[in-house]
């Protein structure tokens, strides 16, 4: 591809750098594992928290050498952009620049707006934009062209998710002996439902140009393999694909959390002067406690209407159950995100309101 005809531009990576000479391990996924703050003239760099930050935290205690390629999670102007990739070198990050139309119909349009609800099996009201498809592959090219700009002979890259599932094929094309593997970090559908997908075959052979493809479960494994049988009509095999001459492996390897950090944590001053609050607060109590994103397929308004309609059938234990339900904020800008949470919140007004509740009973 011409660089005159990219969206955005690469810029210029130092790789003359210590840090990253020869990455061995390429992480690629949609945002960087930091945030970023301008304060006037001043950029500022800080870990982020988030589920794939979480699931790939252990690389920070493991002697593999990486660096992270991601976009930084805004738009700026030429000159900022110079500046943050300095910044983002320090912490061993590589920036992906994107205008601002193609980031917000690349990961709000097409990623959040179509593939989210499609592999969560919610497809009934997608809007399948061409448009919108435009974008998702303009932005999966500018991320492959950034990869291949650091990438150095045997380096493994490692990309991640929903949001860049052409960036495989993209990078076979570029990189033709590069090692490449992907994770898909949600639900791999049902062929019945993916085969609605406009662009399902574009999907699938955008991962298939991977060496291994791994999935979180042993169904979304047979999802996939049995997509490549009836969409693309290739030969499979319980553990992998035969395409072009190749076997392409797929795997399950469900991310789980590290359970040392939270048993660190409960035994803090600070976490045992909270427990002690709420044991006092709610002495006396059943407590059910539900931890979930602000995500339409949490079913948070599922399990509100479910408190609702126990305490309208037994109401004896109107004063002596309390639901603490805590809900994350994501994705605040997406319409569907922001009506999920003015429902939520009516929800919660209304059933503490019908019940006359909150001392302290009802939903925290």
């Amino acid at each position: 591809m011409d660089s005159s005809t990219r969206e955005s531009s690469v810029v210029d990576f130092a790789i003359d750098s210590p840090p990253l000479l020869a990455p061995t391990l390429v992480v690629v996924s949609n945002r960087l594992p930091v945030s970023l703050k301008k304060d006037k003239t001043t950029w500022t760099v800080k870990m982020s928290s988030g589920g794939l930050v979480a699931a790939l935290s252990g690389l920070e205690k493991s002697k593999i050498n990486s660096v992270w390629v991601g976009w930084p999670g805004c738009g700026m102007s030429k000159e900022d952009q110079e500046i943050v990739t300095g910044l983002l070198q320090e912490k061993k990050c590589v920036p992906v620049f994107l205008s601002e139309k193609i980031s917000d119909e690349h990961y709000n349009g097409f990623s959040n707006g179509i593939l989210w609800p499609l592999f969560h099996y919610l497809h009934n009201n997608i809007n399948f934009d061409d448009k919108l498809w435009s974008s998702y592959l303009s932005a999966n090219q500018t991320f492959a062209d950034t990869v291949e700009s650091i990438y150095r002979p045997g380096d493994i890259l490692w990309i991640h998710d929903m949001h860049l599932m052409l960036v495989p094929k993209m990078l076979r094309r570029q990189l033709p002996n590069a090692k490449i593997g992907f994770f898909l970090h949600i639900p791999f559908p049902c062929v019945e439902i993916f085969r609605v997908f406009p662009w399902k075959a574009e999907l699938l052979l955008g991962v298939l140009e991977c060496d291994l493809i791994g999935f979180h479960t042993y169904e979304y494994v047979q999802n996939f393999l049995r997509a490549c049988t009836r969409i693309l009509e290739l030969k499979t095999s319980p553990n992998g694909v035969h395409f072009r001459g190749k076997f392409v492996r797929v795997g399950v390897y469900p991310i789980g959390i590290e359970p040392e950090k939270f048993l660190e944590k409960i035994n803090t001053e600070k976490v045992q002067k909270r427990i002690d609050e709420l044991q006092k607060t709610f002495e006396g109590k059943q407590v059910i406690i539900g931890v979930d994103r602000l995500d339409y397929i949490k079913g948070i308004p599922h399990k509100l209407l479910g408190f609702e309609a126990f305490l309208t059938k037994y109401p004896q234990f109107r004063d002596k159950v309390v639901l603490i339900q805590i809900a994350v904020p994501s994705r605040e800008d997406v319409p569907e995100y922001k009506k999920l949470k003015n429902e939520t919140d009516e929800l919660v007004g209304r059933i503490n309101g019908n019940f006359k509740m909150l001392d302290i009973g009802g939903i925290a």
